[in-house]
């Protein structure tokens, strides 16, 4: 795998930091040029001083179809196109905002199906698209319904990617609950993910270097498309 993208082009959205930052990272020691686009210039600004000189950025937004036109013609021709971004429109159904269930949809739906609009023409041959579910969409709760959907839905959505633009490959990876930054406010942090290693059958939590191995590996191996890799411990199964 050291060499499998040896001069390669990749691009991740969403990819300024946790789980994105890591892929850039790792692809980068693998040997490819990483191109790191989002909404936040801040992020990305940091980004690009942690991974320094072997990483480009440039600003898009999965809520307009001209931002992401845009970008397609910036970066031109690439062999990976890699989907982490999220929006969260968490809470109770019967409180939820139309504005923040739109956003939701627009960064894990509505957006990747127009990343694949405007790059799939881009994408050279023996390329993949990899776009990022959730074990949320296995095992739904109270006030994730929207979380639960659109991570349903990323799922489904690879597949048919899959068959209308192969041979482009098309999956989906489903990460459980990762050390990736994002709990880092979550006041009980600890004691929910020793709750979490207690109760999966991998008896820990994801790292960022668990879900970009798996990453790599549905990006470089050529006899993989339509699917999902859950990623999650068994966390789904529990």
């Amino acid at each position: 795998m050291t060499d499998s993208m040896d001069g390669k082009k990749l691009v991740i959205i969403g990819g300024s930091s946790g789980i994105g930052r890591q892929i850039a990272a790792d692809a980068v020691a693998a040997g490819a040029t990483v191109i790191i686009a989002g909404r936040d210039t801040g992020a990305l600004g940091t980004a690009q001083t942690i991974l320094g000189d072997h990483v480009r950025t440039a600003r898009v937004d999965l809520g307009a179809e001209e931002s992401i036109r845009r970008l397609a013609e910036q970066i031109g021709d690439v062999d990976y196109l890699v989907s982490v971004a999220a929006a969260h429109a968490n809470g109770p159904v019967t409180e939820l905002g139309r504005a923040a269930v739109a956003r939701a949809f627009d960064a894990k739906v509505i957006g990747p199906i127009l990343l694949a609009k405007h790059f799939a023409p881009r994408i050279r041959e023996d390329g993949a698209i990899l776009l990022f579910s959730g074990v949320a969409a296995w095992r739904p709760a109270p006030g994730r319904a929207v979380m639960a959907t659109t991570n349903g839905a990323v799922s489904f959505l690879a597949e048919a990617l899959a068959v209308e633009l192969a041979p482009i490959r098309v999956n989906a990876l489903s990460p459980g609950i990762v050390d990736s930054g994002a709990w880092d406010a979550m006041a009980a942090k600890d004691r929910f993910f020793a709750d979490v290693a207690a109760a999966n059958p991998a008896r820990r939590v994801g790292l960022p270097a668990d879900i970009s191995a798996a990453a790599l590996l549905a990006l470089t191996n050529p006899f993989l498309t339509g699917t999902t890799l859950h990623v999650d411990g068994g966390g789904r199964l529990t």
